[in-house]
């Protein structure tokens, strides 16, 4: 497992940018105004019998407190979830897995979790994986996120803010290996894979955390 670290700047910590983003999005419902929704255009490719599916997602495609961010007001166990796929087309090197929320007060949704380099061997991955990259499969890389680090970075929605929806996508990529710059931001990785994916299959989980006692978000 490798993992790219470097970073030719400066990055927020990843508490300091919870922070902001949950604060953004508090200012927004304490002024009364709905949420605007985030218009991410679509690069999903589909294709029949390419199906990825996870057993840590509660009925109604849910997350869990075992899922949730654990820091900045989140206090969850920050778990990656458990997936498996099968029907990968022909053609299909390698594997790439991503974590997107559209809902995000940021006005471009947020890299949660990134993976490539997956042997096209490989057809899941266990609960947790993303923690540390210990459980990743060999030569698997965790690219950096939208909180400025690799490693999966757990749902943690602005208290009050509604369900968020976290899309997990497996890519069928028509490469072993993906060339990405050292500290490439998680849009510049997503736009290289985008580049080599053949078929996309995917899931969506929702999470929510009410709002804080006496109708402050925090």
């Amino acid at each position: 497992m490798r993992t790219h670290i470097h970073f030719g700047r400066t990055v927020l910590g990843a508490a300091a940018l919870l922070a902001t983003v949950a604060g953004a999005s508090s200012s927004v419902a304490q002024r009364g105004s709905a949420r605007p929704a985030v218009q991410v255009r679509s690069v999903a490719m589909p294709r029949a019998g390419f199906v990825v599916t996870s057993r840590d997602l509660a009925s109604g495609a849910s997350f869990t407190r075992r899922q949730e961010a654990a820091g900045s007001g989140c206090t969850g166990e920050n778990l990656s979830p458990a997936l498996a796929w099968r029907g990968a087309p022909a053609g299909t090197r390698s594997f790439a897995v991503t974590m997107f929320d559209p809902d995000a007060p940021t006005g471009s949704g947020f890299w949660h979790w990134i993976v490539y380099d997956i042997p096209a061997a490989v057809t899941s991955l266990p609960s947790g994986a993303g923690r540390d990259g210990a459980a990743l499969p060999a030569g698997a890389v965790q690219g950096v996120t939208d909180l400025g680090a690799p490693g999966y970075a757990g749902a943690c929605p602005p208290r009050g803010d509604g369900s968020h929806r976290y899309i997990l996508t497996v890519h069928a990529l028509k490469t072993e290996h993906v060339d990405v710059p050292e500290g490439a931001t998680a849009a510049v990785i997503r736009f290289i894979l985008h580049s080599q994916t053949i078929a996309t299959a995917s899931v969506t989980a929702h999470y929510a955390l009410p709002a804080a006692r006496g109708g402050r978000t925090r």
